[in-house]
């Protein structure tokens, strides 16, 4: 049976990883599957789904007008699945197409992306996905500062924390950290291990 999935977790949670590595397990059983990207991410080029640690796959890009559901019933073959990275950046409509796909043509997606921004609000698409996914599932990883988990986002600018500005920002480990709640609210806080 057909679900919509969201995997969520913060940066260098291993998000990229796992959907690369999900496409790759279809694959290798001759399931052809759908790669999506927000277009908002160019950071190694538009339409691509890079890990930190080199891995890559050319993707569709997901523009704010892209209707997913139309673009998946246009294809010439049906896909085992849809895997959508940068899922944060989906509009409303976006994470409605893609229930839509699950729902009237019964095909898989799993959408994986940010929880909350590094202001700790929630991502429009994030919020829908949370609101209309089947399964739920947080991919962990642990904080910066200390071996607590890691459950937001810390952005800097020039060493220094940085809680307000536009909530999209493209960027890497160079601008974003995950955090544990305590290191959210004081990044400068020793650490002891209890």
């Amino acid at each position: 049976m057909a679900q919509l999935y969201f995997k969520y977790g913060t940066m260098n949670s291993g998000k990229t990883i796992e959907i690369l590595k999900v496409a790759h397990n279809y694959e290798e059983q001759g399931k052809p599957v759908v790669l999506l990207t927000s277009a908002l991410d160019t950071r190694d080029g538009r339409g691509v789904i890079a890990s930190r640690i080199g891995l890559k796959r050319e993707a569709i890009a997901i523009e704010t007008e892209t209707n997913i559901f139309e673009l998946i019933s246009q294809l010439s073959y049906r896909p085992y699945c849809v895997l959508v990275d940068e899922s944060q950046f989906l509009t409303k409509a976006h994470v409605y197409q893609l229930a839509r796909l699950v729902d009237e043509k019964a095909i898989p997606v799993m959408a994986f992306g940010l929880k909350n921004d590094f202001r700790n609000a929630l991502f429009e698409g994030s919020e829908q996905l949370l609101l209309l996914a089947d399964k739920i599932e947080e991919i962990k990883t642990i904080c910066h500062f200390c071996s607590r988990k890691a459950t937001m986002i810390l952005r800097t600018q020039n060493g220094q924390a940085v809680y307000d500005g536009p909530q999209i920002q493209i960027g890497g480990n160079e601008t974003y950290i995950p955090v544990c709640r305590r290191h959210y609210f004081n990044p400068k806080q020793e650490t002891k291990e209890i």
